[in-house]
């Protein structure tokens, strides 16, 4: 029973890891985006909706892989280190 315990405590306390770390990802994600991108993403929008629906879109997934994959290795490190 004390070992179901500590299981789960582990993995409750790596999932807060995750969460914390993907949310601090996100955001600088967003913020990168929207400094380096915002104003061609806006003239974008403007003129060629279609485009920019397709930019969009390919923002999301790059945003969806590339932030899984960064944590993924983050949380690979963090768990190695807590052995």
């Amino acid at each position: 029973m004390e070992r179901v315990k500590k299981e789960a405590a582990k993995t409750l306390r790596a999932f807060l890891i995750e969460l914390v770390v993907y949310a601090a990802l996100v955001v600088t994600y967003f913020f990168l985006v929207l400094h380096f991108l915002g104003g061609w993403l806006h003239g974008l929008e403007a003129g060629h909706r279609y485009t920019y629906a397709g930019v969009a879109v390919l923002l999301m997934i790059g945003q969806a892989v590339l932030l899984q994959n960064v944590t993924t290795y983050l949380l690979r490190f963090i768990r190695r280190g807590a052995k």
